[in-house]
């Protein structure tokens, strides 16, 4: 074995866990990790962003493609503070990823040096394992056992603290193995129980969402569906689990759900709940489902034992991932013997289908027609990455995702995310094509991030849907205090000039019949592109203007 500094000793544990890239912003506390990473390109490429929070994000939606940890490198303080934004995501949404901090040298802690925080404090609280490495040769152990940790079970963020001294330090060890995550089977009884349960049901509804899922379990779940004749719906940002155009898909519960589907959820009588962890947004604010006991009978099969019981005490807890789940059951054997027409897969999917249909709106731009021509016209395995807003609304209801991992999107309802997210998907998968649908102000809380795609030459197209608002904060505003308006309205640059000032293809869209053929000149251009679309502040929502939530909101305070 060769002595090695602890930045050459944890890059080439980086490279034995097989992995290609990581995210960060360079510090000085990370100095001898940067010199250990000049030498291990192309194998891993070090990705330069312009702030830690889209390093975090892109190291999260990295995660998310691919299932094993993205990779963030941060520097102290600031840096690490910056990319909590990253963390809490991959928190909320199971994600796993790693946060490799700079930490003052070991000699100088505990005396508020230059740049100084405790990470196992600041982060011991949200993410799976915190800690921090304080000599040379324990960096192979800690980095499998990260990899271990955010991986298994319900996976999620984990954060180690690399003092420089540390990193700086010379040792002989060998490095640790390549890291699997530790999956969980379902007991036998547990299936039986199950398929006995479904067998029986007249109104079954099946409900997937969580992490955790594979291009396998993406197609177990399609032939279950079909054979067991069950109706599917998707947690919120979980659409691409399950193609949106099947006959079987039933649409998505979360955020301004089908009442005809938030009915179906309510009246179902055997619930199978799939990798989703019922949180609030997903049960409507805990209101689709009783607490603690649902009227639904419910099957809730979660990878994670904290999750089984949190809230809703299930009838049947299985503690086992999707893909194992789906691998275990038999479809014949889960078909209800007796299920009422009612209840339907083709009703379901008819209810959602005409949910779809355009609603008049305010203004020259048409939110529905020009996401209609997206669903239309983009190709089959699109990625579509969005951070927060009602610009997504349109997106999330209209658009059919129909691949696996085709949606990119923070289930911890986190603004900022699209451009990031957007940059890791292409450097992940080159040959797809990824669309990055952003708001104003969701753009401009990462927007910067255009340069690093510039950088890298990734040909995405950013959309920036642009009304001058915070256009959620505003409805709820115009709702609770209406007319009174406070800090939501929005002075923006002119997008498309932005990108062009940043080596990017920029054009600007007033009207629905010039989206089109702006998107499709952004799509040939061969580089990051923007297309600007200037909204009608009145087509705030997708059921009612500004000035008729105001005015009912005004009714009712009257």
């Amino acid at each position: 074995m060769a002595i090695r500094t602890g930045g050459e000793l944890l890059v080439a544990s980086l490279v034995a866990q097989r992995a290609t890239h990581v995210f960060g912003v360079p510090g000085e506390s990370y100095l001898a990790a940067l010199d250990a990473l000049h030498d291990a390109a192309p194998r891993l490429a070090f990705v330069t962003c312009r702030h830690e929070g889209g390093a975090s994000y892109m190291a999260e939606a990295f995660g998310k493609l691919t299932g094993r940890p993205g990779l963030a490198f941060v520097t102290r303080g600031p840096g690490a503070s910056n990319a909590a934004i990253g963390i809490h995501t991959a928190v909320q949404d199971a994600t796993p990823m790693i946060v490799f901090v700079g930490q003052v040298g070991t000699g100088e802690t505990d005396r508020e040096a230059f740049q100084e925080i405790d990470y196992r404090r600041m982060y011991g609280a949200s993410a799976k394992w915190a800690a921090e490495v304080d000599r040379v040769e324990r960096i192979p152990e800690y980095v499998a056992h990260a990899y271990r940790a955010a991986m298994s079970g319900r996976p999620g963020p984990v954060v180690l603290a690399l003092p420089e001294d540390v990193l700086a330090a010379r040792a002989d060890c060998a490095d640790a193995p390549y890291v699997e995550g530790v999956a969980c089977a379902p007991a036998h009884a547990a299936i039986t129980e199950a398929e006995r349960l479904l067998r029986g049901a007249r109104r079954p509804l099946v409900l997937v969402g969580g992490s955790g899922w594979t291009a396998a379990a993406y197609d177990a779940l399609r032939r279950f569906a079909e054979e067991a004749r069950l109706p599917v719906a998707c947690a919120f940002r979980h659409q691409d689990l399950f193609d949106n155009r099947h006959p079987n898909y039933a649409g998505d519960v979360g955020i301004g759900i089908n009442p005809r589907l938030a009915a179906r959820v309510r009246d179902a009588d055997v619930l199978l709940a799939l990798g989703e962890k019922l949180g609030e947004t997903t049960t409507g604010g805990y209101s689709l489902l009783d607490v603690p006991v649902p009227r639904q009978t419910l099957i809730h099969v979660h990878p994670g034992s904290d999750e089984l019981g949190r809230v809703y005490q299930p009838a049947l807890a299985i503690l086992a991932a999707p893909g194992a789940f789906l691998a275990a059951i038999d479809a014949k054997a889960a078909r209800p013997a007796e299920p009422d027409p009612a209840a339907s897969a083709a009703l379901a999917h008819a209810d959602y289908e005409a949910w779809r249909e355009p609603r008049p709106v305010a203004g020259a731009v048409d939110l529905w027609r020009i996401v209609r021509w997206l669903d239309e016209h983009l190709d089959g395995d699109v990625i579509v990455a969005n951070g927060a807003g009602n610009f997504a609304t349109w997106m999330h209801r209209v658009f059919r995702y129909r691949g696996f991992r085709g949606q990119l999107a923070p289930y911890s309802g986190s603004m900022g995310y699209g451009v990031p997210a957007a940059v890791a998907a292409k450097l992940v998968h080159p040959r797809r094509q990824v669309i990055s649908w952003s708001g104003d102000g969701c753009f401009l809380m990462n927007g910067q991030e255009l340069a690093t795609a510039v950088q890298y030459r990734l040909p995405i197209v950013f959309v920036v849907v642009d009304n001058g608002m915070y256009g959620t904060i505003r409805m709820h505003q115009e709702r609770s205090y209406p007319g009174r308006v406070s800090g939501t309205a929005l002075r923006n640059p002119d997008f498309a000039a932005l990108a062009r000032a940043y080596g990017a293809y920029g054009e600007t869209v007033a009207r629905t019949e010039d989206f089109a053929p702006a998107f499709e000149r952004a799509s040939a251009a061969g580089i990051a592109a923007l297309v600007h679309v200037r909204l009608d502040p009145q087509a705030l929502t997708m059921e009612a203007t500004l000035d008729e939530i105001r005015a009912r909101a005004e009714s009712r305070l009257a």
